[in-house]
């Protein structure tokens, strides 16, 4: 019996990045090429060998680039590359953020700053090689939950307020604090991405152009004075009211409005937006996103204090009440296993 013409071409097994289903694709696709998952419906992608590392699947895409699941052949251990787009690599402004991503997070070892492991270019691609972070952004939580418990903000903004503490020890402002650069790995950790903006702490005016997002942005920023640490505290805790309220902390019919909020308008506590937020908890986030940054916390360490301290009144709160109303068990809601839900 003669086989078919359509029998005689190659074939690729791939997994699913979707439902974990082994499903053979057409070896004739172009490497990064789709074709829907025969068993979800899903992109599956033909993979590309760049060196030693085999881009597996596409996890996000950004106006840099494009990040990837990929395998480390060499290490046999899962990493995330990022591709740069083609068409910036004419383009110095581009590449120099590229470049200032990379050397930024390698100089920062902490547990919750993403990994990077290598830096590199083959066959006129470059790209980026970094520690495996994709169980989800805070913005997607934010988006598919609304509102974040309380002790999971906390927790959160304990550990990303450690984060750019080590990236000040470095001298280093990240300058774009937002939901969707901090992301979540297998464990639940969460992992400060995106340094392409950071720059060195300098002592002159800043910079002629505003760099950041609208909704997060500290005042002294749109006001182009003196950015530095402060302005980073700013907007993470702008990024943990969003968490805890669902709302962003300023709201407004457009950008020019939103912008000028931050400058002139009273902020709303926490707990006016959402009655059952501690007092703690919304004290340190009005406190941290004072309009001058004379009146923040003067250090990470305070503010690291505040949320600490406010997290441990929670769960004495939490606590009693349960004793009162229970056999004071029930653990309260936490960030470990929200991604399998």
């Amino acid at each position: 019996m003669s086989l078919s013409l359509e029998s005689k071409k190659p074939l690729k097994m791939v997994t699913c990045a979707g439902c974990g289903a082994k499903v053979f694709i057409s070896g004739e696709l172009a490497p990064l090429a789709t074709v829907p998952c025969s068993k979800c419906e899903r992109p599956l992608m033909m993979p590309l060998r760049l060196r030693h590392f085999e881009l597996l699947s596409a996890i996000a895409s950004g106006g840099m680039g494009t990040v990837y699941r990929a395998f480390d052949t060499t290490l046999e251990r899962e990493v995330a590359v990022k591709l740069m787009k083609p068409e910036l690599a004419e383009d110095p402004q581009a590449l120099e953020s590229f470049y200032r991503e990379a050397r930024a997070c390698a100089a920062l070892n902490h547990t919750n700053i993403i990994h990077i492991y290598t830096f590199d270019e083959f066959n006129g691609q470059r790209y980026l090689v970094m520690e495996l972070a994709d169980c989800g952004s805070l913005d997607g939580r934010i988006e598919h939950e609304q509102r974040l418990p309380e002790l999971d903000v906390l927790d959160i903004g304990i550990k990303v307020a450690s984060a750019l503490d080590t990236a000040l020890k470095h001298d280093l402002l990240h300058r774009d604090i937002k939901p969707g650069n901090i992301l979540f790995n297998a464990e639940g950790e969460p992992k400060l991405v995106d340094f392409g903006l950071a720059r060195k702490i300098e002592s002159d005016a800043a910079e002629e152009a505003v760099w950041g997002t609208p909704y997060y942005i500290a005042p002294e920023k749109i006001k182009r004075e003196r950015e530095d640490f402060l302005s980073d505290m700013y907007s993470l805790a702008g990024t943990l009211y969003h968490a805890l309220t669902g709302h962003v902390p300023f709201e407004a019919p457009s950008i020019d409005e939103v912008v000028a909020a931050h400058i002139h308008t009273p902020l709303t506590p926490p707990n006016h937006v959402v009655p059952e937020v501690t007092q703690p908890t919304s004290d340190a986030f009005v406190k941290a996103m004072a309009k001058h940054p004379a009146e923040r916390f003067q250090s990470y360490d305070e503010f690291i204090m505040a949320l600490t301290a406010a997290r441990s009144q929670y769960l004495v709160q939490h606590f009693r009440n349960q004793n009162r109303g229970g056999s004071g068990r029930e653990r309260p809601a936490g960030v470990r296993g929200w991604w399998r839900r």
